[in-house]
């Protein structure tokens, strides 16, 4: 069988939001000059058996008793304010870089100028602004905050660019905007929007943000770090293991950039209320992987690769938001070769 001639079996290309671990703090709502980074605590628990036991057990009342009745210990990373604060700081920063139109690897010349131009030409048509709104969004509405937005009284966000010859501030109140949509009419958001698309449909400029979130969950509440994958089970004694750097909790950079890049509603089941999971991860195949599923399948031909084929080969797509998926993607970054069988 002949070779296809644009065929790139290598091919990569570096993200381009790129986020730093996040730094957890506690502090005072009303006097945040007082900051103390979070330390993580051991605890050793006696807790109760609650999981789903065997049919053979279930049906033995004196197997049941006995296994009900026995003590599960286990120890534990936790992590809490301090008795005196009210208030959760988040520090991290967030690069955003340009260069999209040029791969970091791809080993064929015809492919690479195909790609190239389909970037450009998605630029000089949308000019990144729908991509740059949904992640400016993402960082007003605090999505990063994961399980610690849940039950905060209030949230703000600081964002500041420390890019030299064109500082900027911007000061949102995260509760105002949802994580459900990106439908905000807000300028302070558009600002920063702007800068962000400014600085994806760079050939080579970058745009260096520094965010400070402040939530306000209540006085010695518990916060919750990343959680680290114990991939030895059974050599340790803990059977939760918090995410810490030097001592101070943190979130993983990769839980960060994660909540930035839960964009995506234009999967096919996101119109449907059963079965949406509300705006999901940038993806490949839009997986979330807390739900066990797919969203985005080569069966039904609306995966990156089915679009993405087509797309950087100089084929339209026939709607603009599966333009924005795949611009999104390469944004992600990732190895995208494909067999030159």
């Amino acid at each position: 069988m002949a070779k296809n001639q644009d065929t790139a079996s290598v091919l990569a290309f570096e993200k381009k939001l790129v986020p730093s671990d996040g730094y957890m703090f506690g502090t005072n709502w009303d006097n945040r000059d007082e900051q103390t980074a979070l330390i993580l605590n051991e605890k050793s628990l006696r807790g109760t058996i609650s999981n789903r036991l065997k049919a053979a057990i279930q049906k033995d009342p004196a197997k049941l008793n006995a296994e009900v009745e026995k003590a599960n210990l286990q120890t534990v990373d936790a992590c809490a304010l301090e008795p005196h604060q009210d208030t959760l700081k988040l520090k991290f920063t967030l690069k955003v870089l340009g260069g999209l139109a040029q791969p970091s690897a791809c080993n064929n010349v015809l492919f690479k100028q195909s790609y190239s131009a389909a970037v450009k030409a998605y630029g000089e048509k949308y000019g990144f602004k729908e991509l740059a709104k949904r992640y400016a969004t993402n960082l007003a509405n605090a999505r990063f905050l994961w399980r610690n937005r849940v039950g905060a009284e209030e949230i703000e966000v600081q964002v500041k660019a420390h890019n030299k010859d064109n500082e900027q501030s911007w000061t949102f109140d995260a509760t105002q905007f949802s994580t459900k949509h990106f439908d905000h009419n807000d300028q302070q958001l558009d600002s920063l929007a702007e800068r962000i698309a400014q600085a994806l449909a760079s050939d080579s400029d970058f745009l260096m943000l520094e965010i400070n979130c402040f939530a306000k969950v209540g006085l010695a509440q518990e916060v919750y770090p990343s959680e680290e994958l114990v991939l030895d089970k059974g050599k340790g004694n803990k059977s939760k293991i918090l995410y810490a750097v030097n001592d101070n909790a943190a979130m993983h950079s990769q839980k960060v950039g994660n909540a930035l890049r839960s964009i995506d509603t234009w999967y096919p089941e996101y119109a449907d209320e059963q079965a949406s999971a509300g705006a999901i991860a940038i993806e490949p195949y839009g997986a979330v992987t807390n739900l066990g599923k797919a969203f985005r399948t080569p069966k039904d031909k609306q995966d990156f690769y089915s679009f993405f084929d087509k797309w950087a080969r100089g084929t339209e797509l026939e709607r603009a938001e599966d333009e924005h998926y795949v611009a999104a993607v390469l944004i992600r970054g990732g190895v995208f070769g494909e067999s030159d069988k």
